[in-house]
């Protein structure tokens, strides 16, 4: 038996796989975030610790047999959170969360101060990241940051809880702004920039690697007989792309969650900062990959049915099983500012073209269609880094609507992939890491994709038309840049 335990922001799961990778049971937890400023985002990280230990009871009440006979353990949390610990391993103050805004002074102070955040990290310093976070809190914490001994990522100081140990894997270490993701290892001067050194860093371990073995104590208290061992494990989006067979160069997916992600794996470190791509190790060796972000993707659809008093698939019902023209309204998917490719938190989200016969209707469409091209510049970012996609898997609560699927398909001109069966997350991805831990055996071939139960192929009619929107959705953004601010 293998276990993922997946720490993310608002609770932690956990799932118990055989050997054949069949789902036996799952457990969650809820977890609070609390904001002590406008654009703050901490979280205690002693709560993960108890959030954990709580699912984990619950396996050993409701599969005992089973939760016993497990030999692996895989793990992935939310990425960029900074856990700082004093001499003692005890946390200094609350984890800094990855949507905690606070640290854009510092930003610019660091990409000023060393270029190579850019070419060695991969990425644009922004305050998503841990990096920035550790200058904020040397500045406007100085007492804290005198006491610091070590930083940790979320799911890693887990992992210390579990085992002991100071270890990472490749792909959440990545998004710190430390590593030097093509040597997969730590950059000193984008260390020496934050004032601090190795030292202060955890082991490195790729993600399908043993990292250490349950503490006795905990082994009992969830009558786990065997010394399980804890794998690397994942950042959230590289441990999904592990669970949903994402592992091989060129394969990808869409995520249509509150924000949208493509995901394409690489076989090599390809950087586009300039587009605002995000280029990180993957959680396997000797793969990367690259991702671009819309930040308000379901999300908005979310906020359109909010305004109406209505659900999201309500709106969608609307529009119908299939349209036959692009909608005449332009909407910028911007409610939140945009990632890739303009990296403008100050950007604010638009309906342009409407008309005294406008429909909600046709807005919702034009919402759909918004979204898509947004995905679409993602793409487009990517293809300069040169990662190209050629299909997608598709996943995310707004990939349950054909409609939308179909819309991306003909908009991205690829096709889209439906994986049968239920949601497949980070959990899974972290319970097959830690089934190559246990067992040796290749992660390519433990992380395959899920079976197919559809495949939404680009209309060739409407090729045109999607096309020229895509130009007219494309001309918006720099006609109210800056005005919106």
């Amino acid at each position: 038996m293998f276990l993922g335990i997946d720490v993310g922001t608002s609770s932690v799961k956990a799932v118990l796989i055989d050997a054949a990778q069949t789902m036996i049971a799952s457990a969650a937890a809820a977890m609070d975030v609390t904001r002590p400023q406008p654009g703050w985002s901490e979280q205690n990280a002693d709560d993960w610790l108890a959030a954990t230990g709580a699912v984990l009871d619950q396996l050993a009440v409701s599969h005992k047999s089973q939760l016993a006979a497990v030999t692996g353990i895989g793990l992935s949390g939310h990425m960029h959170g900074a856990t700082l610990l004093g001499a003692d391993d005890k946390p200094l103050r609350p984890c800094i969360l990855w949507n905690d805004g606070r640290s854009a002074a510092e930003c610019l102070e660091l990409e000023a101060a060393e270029p190579r955040f850019r070419t060695l990290g991969g990425n644009i310093v922004m305050p998503g990241f841990t990096a920035p976070k550790l200058a904020w809190v040397a500045k406007h914490e100085p007492a804290v940051f005198a006491k610091l001994r070590t930083v940790l990522l979320p799911k890693d100081y887990v992992r210390l809880w579990l085992t002991g140990t100071k270890a990472s894997d490749m792909s959440d270490s990545a998004g710190t702004l430390w590593l030097n993701v093509a040597t997969r290892d730590w950059a000193e001067p984008l260390l020496a920039a934050t004032q601090l050194n190795r030292g202060h860093m955890p082991k490195l371990y790729e993600g399908s690697a043993a990292t250490g073995t349950l503490r006795p104590e905990l082994a009992a208290r969830w009558g786990i007989s065997a010394k399980a061992v804890v794998a690397g494990g994942g950042g959230d989006n590289a441990a999904s792309a592990c669970g949903v067979g994402v592992v091989r160069p060129g394969t990808a997916f869409l995520s249509l969650g509150t924000s949208g992600v493509l995901f394409v794996s690489t076989d090599r470190f390809t950087p586009n900062t300039d587009g605002a791509v995000h280029a990180f190790c993957h959680a396997i060796p000797n793969t990367w990959h690259v991702m671009g972000v819309a930040l308000s993707a379901a999300g908005s659809l979310d906020w359109f049915a909010g305004v109406h008093g209505c659900s999201a698939s309500d709106l969608v019902a609307e529009v119908g099983d299939s349209i036959d023209t692009p909608s005449s309204i332009v909407f910028l998917p911007y409610l939140s500012g945009e990632r890739t490719p303009h990296n403008d938190a100050a950007v604010r989200g638009v309906f342009a073209g409407l008309g005294s016969d406008t429909t909600r209707c046709d807005m919702t469409q034009g919402l759909l269609e918004g979204v898509a091209y947004s995905i679409a510049d993602c793409r487009d970012a990517l293809a300069k880094g040169g990662a190209t996609v050629e299909r997608v898997l598709a996943v995310g609560g707004g990939s349950r609507s054909r409609l939308w699927l179909q819309i991306m398909a003909d908009v991205l001109g690829v096709a889209v992939d439906v994986p049968a069966g239920g949601e497949v997350g980070a959990a899974f991805g972290a319970a097959r890491l830690g089934l190559c831990a246990a067992t040796g055996a290749d992660p390519l071939a433990v992380c395959t994709q899920p079976a197919i139960e559809a495949t939404l192929t680009p209309n060739p009619a409407r090729a045109e038309a999607y096309a020229a929107a895509l130009t007219r959705f494309r001309n918006l953004y720099p006609a109210i840049k800056g005005v919106l601010a």
